[in-house]
């Protein structure tokens, strides 16, 4: 078992390109970390500097205590599985899964056992004297995990492996992985461009953008507590809404005003962007926290607008509903009973409590930094 820091890593190309910039993280011994972002943002590339396949250009990266900079791949202790499962076609599922240790020279019992294990553990015993043409996607992607299971890493790296998967088998890995790691209680660090694995399956959840960390929290603080815009903007589905906007202050309340809809500020929320007033925002809330006037859930701060109605998807569990009011558009997810109906006027209601502000220039989460503020005058 071992932790993982990435300690200040860069990753340049000779074109002048920066891949990782600055990266620095502890990945604590047994935990789940997910890197998440979108195409191009650094992580994959992260997690094969880790592995050892690509170069550092600055920077350290320990496993332990042991800085693995200049150490080969087959000497890290870590074992990858990757997007695309990589098994040797003419080989069985037991020679697939055995052939790192008989390269290591490991004696035939041990060998033996460890395969058996895992291949229990993985429901694929059955399996053992097929090859890979024979097997579902399901059935091979538990097999690349099982050949990374024998060799009992200190890490396991995972780059997108449920990615060849449809959205069924995609539920069931998911599952299936977690509870792996919590049978094997061996470090995780998993790269996905995924949201939806990535909160379901991370203790801890790294985001990364153009190569830059944007935010390393619990599934929980990412979508409660975004740091920035970004972060706010890619974690939840469909994305938070954001409106360009103004605080303002008048007749002893403080709104928010994005020129065509006018909020108004909770008190409690009011005090705390008292600064603000006059300048400009970017506010914006999630899709679950606008409601259907007739259906709002009880104990909520609400804000009542009204708005038309251009496109409604039926998802069964609950209505997505697409708004727009005076040429501002946003998104809400309703209760399924909703009478929202395409071409309709009607009242919604913006859930004040979870609302959030950012700094329109840098984009940071003034509420973020309020909550911030207000934890260390509580210390």
């Amino acid at each position: 078992m071992a932790s993982v820091t990435f300690n200040h890593v860069y990753k340049r190309y000779s074109n002048n390109m920066v891949a990782v910039k600055d990266l620095h993280i502890e990945v604590e011994d047994k935990e789940f970390l997910v890197f998440v972002g979108p195409s191009g943002c650094g992580k994959s590339t992260s997690l094969r500097m880790l592995a050892g396949l690509e170069e550092i250009s600055d920077g350290e990266i320990l496993i332990g205590d042991r800085v693995v900079n200049n150490v080969a791949p087959k000497d890290r202790d870590v074992a990858m599985v990757f997007q695309s499962y990589a098994l040797y076609p003419h080989m069985t599922v037991y020679d697939n899964m055995a052939f790192g240790l008989r390269l290591r020279k490991t004696p035939k019992q041990i060998i033996d056992q460890r395969v058996h294990e895992a291949a229990k553990s993985l429901g694929i015993e059955q399996l053992l004297d097929r090859r890979p043409r024979q097997l579902s996607g399901g059935q091979r992607q538990r097999v690349a995990v099982g050949r990374a299971i024998v060799r009992e890493p200190a890490v396991f790296l995972m780059d997108e492996p449920l990615s060849n998967l449809d959205a069924k088998l995609r539920v069931e890995a998911r599952s299936f992985i977690s509870k792996l790691h919590q049978r094997l209680g061996t470090t995780f660090i998993y790269v996905t461009h995924d949201q939806v694995e990535a909160m379901t399956m991370g203790t801890r959840i790294c985001v990364l953008n153009a190569g830059e960390l944007q935010q390393i929290d619990t599934p929980y603080n990412l979508y409660h507590n975004p740091r920035n815009l970004f972060v706010a903007g890619f974690i939840g589905s469909p994305s938070m809404n954001f409106f360009d906007a103004t605080i303002k202050h008048e007749g002893g309340s403080t709104f928010v005003d994005t020129g065509t809809i006018r909020i108004q500020l909770p008190a409690e929320h009011a005090e705390g962007f008292k600064a603000q007033v006059g300048n400009k925002v970017v506010f914006g809330i999630r899709p679950e926290d606008i409601h259907d006037v007739d259906f709002q859930p009880p104990g909520i701060v609400p804000a009542i607008i009204e708005a038309n109605v251009d496109v409604v998807e039926q998802m069964g569990n609950e209505m997505v509903v697409y708004l727009e009011d005076k040429g501002t558009s946003f998104i809400s997810r309703m209760d399924p009973r909703t009478r929202a109906r395409v071409g309709h006027r009607m009242g919604v209601v913006f859930n004040m409590d979870n609302m959030h502000l950012f700094d329109v220039n840098t984009k940071l989460s003034l509420s973020y930094e309020l909550k911030l503020a207000e934890a260390a005058k509580a210390r």
